[in-house]
């Protein structure tokens, strides 16, 4: 096993969880959402009774689904809860929606929808979020209600001209169309099991219509390129591993069928003088200024946040939001936010060495705040820029709602790899490898 930077354990084989498509179950309280995940997973994923609100937190699974790949299936509490805990639940409802890939929505076959459940379609619709439709509990149901598809339908138990039209998948019209999402109907009994394969089929089809291909870097290679990664090993470097960013790249290198040479700043020179022809260097962006200071103008040199913020969000606007780094004043406010959750330590990049190279930058001592893992806020107008790391624990979708908060609220916001070269005045050269 390995650590990841939050602390907890990671298999060698396990996909990051920002690579995965993340499923999130929803729906109102007594639906069936916690037994539908488990029936999904083949095992109990979620506590499940017949009490109303049983689900206080959302609960992950990460696992394979054929023939989508790996995936991070996500249990939520309903969105109806009440009282003021139950508020702050919906909140963490809402909070795990805006990172899903795809979303289903569990509802009761034995009664028509309620108006929660219209509210989240609405929603779903709005966001442009791929998802199913699932009308659960169908074998609480007439064989001529569950015929016709009928949420109304009520009472009995499923006979089996009922079974034999359970868990059709009906795809919704327009599923192409450019502007609607995805979507799909499933009808299924997670008591019985009826119904499940098809929802798993349902999963690939539209979860496979929110994946796309995405490289980090392999797309700026070709077959036989020289890579040089220069991965510094600090105080800050976790133990016996490379940081995810650096894995990632590592990948999509060989992946390229390029060859990648690793070395740390002090042996880079060497490096260089003992390999021609090199291709590209990528360094960590903490040691931006000397790697810039080694590798010739005629090397195309760029950051391993910078590929960050290409491969999960929009690189133009993370690096337009550079600009207000220079316009800070000691009345500015600048919100410094990381998506993981690591230990802080004494040369912390985001509570320290950020700070301390944008005061120098702009002159001023402007004030920081701090956000850590899923919490970021829905509004960020009350800063004058956000600082945003590379996002490697992010998915794309999480990545794109936080840049999208920040510009709603007029906010410029910059990646890390983009802000650190921009301090150290190599920020256009950094970007010609990408341009």
């Amino acid at each position: 096993m390995v650590r990841r930077k939050d602390g907890s354990n990671m298999g060698l084989n396990e996909t990051p969880s920002g690579e995965r498509v993340r499923i999130g179950f929803f729906g109102v309280r007594n639906a069936g959402k916690s037994s539908l995940v488990n029936a999904v997973c083949g095992q109990q994923v979620a506590l499940v009774s017949d009490v109303a609100g049983t689900t206080t937190d959302p609960v992950r699974k990460a696992m394979e689904l054929l023939p989508l790949g790996p995936v991070d299936i996500v249990d939520t509490p309903g969105i109806d809860d009440v009282g003021e805990l139950g508020a702050r639940r919906v909140e963490r409802t809402r909070e795990t929606l805006r990172t899903c890939d795809v979303a289903v929505l569990v509802t009761d076959a034995t009664r028509a929808l309620v108006a929660a459940e219209h509210e989240l379609i609405s929603l779903l619709e709005e966001l442009g979020l791929p998802f199913i439709v699932v009308r659960n509990k169908v074998d609480l149901l007439s064989g001529e209600g569950v015929a016709a598809g009928s949420g109304g339908a009520t009472g009995g138990a499923a006979s089996g001209a009922a079974d034999a039209s359970i868990a059709q998948v009906v795809a919704a019209p327009d599923v192409d169309a450019p502007v609607a999402p995805a979507r799909a109907e499933v009808l299924a009994s997670a008591r019985t099991g009826a119904g499940i394969n098809e929802l798993k089929e349902a999963l690939a089809h539209v979860g496979g219509s929110a994946a796309h291909e995405r490289r980090v870097v392999a797309d700026l290679l070709s077959p036989g390129d020289k890579v040089v990664l220069v991965v510094p090993i600090d105080s800050s470097a976790p133990k016996g591993r490379i940081i995810l960013p650096q894995q990632l790249v590592l990948r999509d290198v060989l992946d390229a069928h390029a060859s990648a040479m690793v070395c740390q700043p002090g042996e880079l020179a060497d490096l260089l003088a003992a390999v021609h022809s090199i291709r590209l260097v990528i360094t960590d962006s903490q040691a931006f200024q000397r790697v810039a200071s080694i590798v010739p103008e005629t090397t195309p040199l760029t950051s391993f946040s910078l590929l960050m913020a290409r491969y999960k969000g929009d690189l133009r606007t993370l690096v337009e939001g550079a600009a207000a780094l220079g316009a800070l004043t000691d009345e500015s406010r600048v919100l410094i936010s990381e998506g993981c959750t690591h230990h802080r330590q004494c040369e912390d990049i985001g509570t320290v060495k950020m700070p301390a190279w944008i005061r120098g930058y702009c002159g001023a001592n402007p004030t920081f705040e701090f956000t850590q893992g899923h919490g970021f806020p829905d509004d960020v107008s009350g800063y004058d820029v956000v600082v945003h790391c590379g996002g490697c624990m992010l998915n794309e979708r999480e990545m794109h709602w936080r840049q999208s908060v920040a510009a709603k609220s007029g906010t410029p916001m910059v990646n890390y790899g983009a802000a650190i070269a921009c301090v150290h005045g190599i920020l256009e050269r950094s970007l010609r490898p990408l341009m």
